[in-house]
């Protein structure tokens, strides 16, 4: 399937809960308007399709996988349209973030502003050996506004984001892995790996996943006594009204849980 913005966002399932979405807007996947829709397009047909436990985002430009907001485009508008676009951006990327799958970016090349901020709006990220990235808005006179202040800090820690920003440096591939921007390194191709990552991940409880993934983010939101309280409600909601019930049968029946 592809959106009908010019085919520059196409998904395809691979395998049974698993969807590749590939961006295509040479030369450098630069996040206009056409590319933004096309993760919409994406994301409301895995939304329909109802199926979707994994989707990776991937990119058909080589030596990229998206260089970050649209330059020229914002050479080109007021402040008003300024807005608009970074709404734009931030909708893109918190939608991915709240997604009801598991999301992995699979990055070889440049992830440079706003495609850094898209791929941290993933679930995880999967880096090939020619994955750099970064947040150099900087140079330009401003600072990541979509998701990066925030993201960024979360998963490196403060010393290690304001590196990153001030200076405006690429972070290559096996340096991202040390300070966990990245969670896998891979020396061959990126979705390959990615691939077989969602592999390890499909055949478990969708739920207990999503639920896992939201109290790890509440741990860096809220309190310590917060945060284990909202732990404890996603608990006892997944064995309530959850696939938990399946998982525990299937374990004492020695048999593998039928999960959706």
């Amino acid at each position: 399937m592809a959106d009908e913005a010019g085919n520059v966002v196409t998904w395809k399932t691979v395998k049974p809960g698993v969807t590749v979405v590939t961006a295509e807007r040479p030369p450098a996947n630069a996040l206009g308007i056409p590319l933004l829709d096309g993760m919409h397009a994406a994301m409301d047909a895995a939304e329909k399709a109802g199926d979707v436990k994994i989707m990776i985002i991937a990119s058909a430009i080589p030596g990229f996988f998206a260089a970050g907001a649209d330059i020229k485009h914002l050479s080109s508008i007021d402040a008003e349209s300024f807005t608009a676009y970074g709404d734009e951006m931030r909708r893109v990327n918190d939608r991915l973030a709240s997604a009801p799958y598991i999301s992995i970016a699979a990055v070889d090349g440049l992830a440079l502003g706003g495609g850094l901020e898209l791929a941290m709006a993933c679930t995880l990220r999967v880096s090939g050996p020619g994955g750099k990235f970064g947040l150099p808005e900087v140079k330009i006179g401003l600072i990541p506004g979509a998701g990066g202040t925030q993201r960024l800090p979360r998963l490196v820690g403060r010393g290690r984001a304001l590196d990153i920003m001030l200076t405006a440096r690429q972070v290559p591939a096996d340096e991202a892995l040390s300070i966990g921007l990245v969670d896998r390194l891979t020396d061959g191709d990126a979705v390959d790996a990615a691939l077989a990552f969602a592999d390890e991940m499909r055949g478990a409880s969708l739920p207990a996943q999503l639920a896992v993934v939201r109290t790890v983010d509440a741990a860096f939101d809220q309190p310590f006594a917060d945060g284990a309280a909202y732990e404890v409600a996603q608990e006892q909601s997944l064995f309530e009204d959850g696939e938990a019930a399946e998982g525990i049968t299937a374990f004492v029946e020695k048999r593998r849980p039928d999960f959706r």
